[in-house]
């Protein structure tokens, strides 16, 4: 347990000191006055909560404040910490034992981490005694196929591939009949990056989307999208075009151990309702955590 809240402080450790870090000098000996407010409403929205979130949890703050007579600064840090940790979504527990086999899309933008992620998702289900099968969809870009080809000979994990501008929707199918015939228990869908903005991109996810449902009826059981955390923001308006295309059921969010903006993952639960169910807090495949909301929170706060 030690080490695995050592992983996630050292993975937030650019979020805390340049995000939050702010909160521990605000959060003295002095007295809570109209000022204290309005910084830690600026910390907030400058750590990339969002104005949303942040004015919700200012006015928790507030009348905890008030129901328990509060007067000092310094009593408000756990009050945050436990307001924030109510704000995410516990993350619930994929069970792919509940089909056969358990067919998870992966979507998201260009350069978000998608096939690093299907790659590491892979060697996390091996490694709990399921066999998977990845399936590079992102046909267009001809180093994806080779670098998911390479996660997949690191790990002991077979790729089902097809040749070079394929049509996704087919190299989707195929996997899915593979991993049928072949009785696997997991088969990790690849897609290309694009653009949310870009319609004809989008659309064309969507028929990949149809095309896995007429492979194996009732699939995707999971449709997981990929965000980088360095983005802030800008995840939010990429999580909605996605989430209207395709169904997504939950985030997972990368990066974050290169990240100043953490804060997003509340704005992300907050605006779209999706939980968070795994983040990446470094390169190697067992830094791709399942989320811990209590471990994040404490992680942008902890200090050294």
């Amino acid at each position: 347990m030690a080490d695995i809240f050592s992983k996630w402080k050292e993975g937030l450790e650019r979020t805390r000191k340049m995000a939050f870090g702010r909160i521990a000098t605000l959060f003295g000996a002095t007295e809570i006055s109209p000022e204290t407010w309005d910084e830690l409403e600026s910390i907030l929205i400058q750590a990339d909560l969002g104005l949303d979130t942040t004015e919700e949890i200012i006015k928790a703050l507030r009348k905890y404040t008030a129901q328990n007579g509060l007067t000092r600064s310094s009593d408000l840090q756990e009050a945050l910490r436990a307001e924030m940790v109510k704000l995410l979504i516990p993350a619930p527990e994929f069970n792919p034992s509940a089909w056969k086999p358990a067919v998870i899309l992966l979507v998201g933008v260009n350069g978000s981490g998608k096939t690093t992620t299907a790659a590491k998702l892979g060697k996390q289900f091996s490694l709990k005694g399921k066999t998977v099968l990845l399936a590079a969809a992102d046909t267009y870009r001809a180093a994806a196929v080779d670098q998911l080809q390479v996660w997949g000979d690191r790990l002991g994990l077979p790729v089902i591939a097809g040749a070079s501008n394929a049509d996704p929707g087919a190299v989707a199918y195929d996997a899915i009949q593979a991993g049928l015939s072949r009785k696997a228990d997991v088969v990790l869908i690849d897609t290309a990056g694009r653009l949310h903005t870009r319609f004809n991109l989008m659309e064309e996810l969507k028929k990949v989307y149809r095309v896995v449902g007429k492979a194996l009826p009732g699939a995707p059981h999971a449709v997981w999208l990929v965000l980088d955390a360095t983005t802030g923001q800008n995840a939010i308006n990429q999580a909605r075009a996605f989430k209207d295309a395709v169904q997504v059921s939950g985030v997972i969010l990368t990066k974050l151990d290169s990240s100043a903006r953490g804060g997003m993952a509340f704005a992300i639960q907050k605006e779209l309702n999706l939980p968070i169910l795994f983040a990446g807090l470094g390169e190697k495949p067992e830094d791709l955590q399942v989320f811990d909301r209590q471990a994040f929170v404490d992680g942008i706060f902890e200090k050294k």
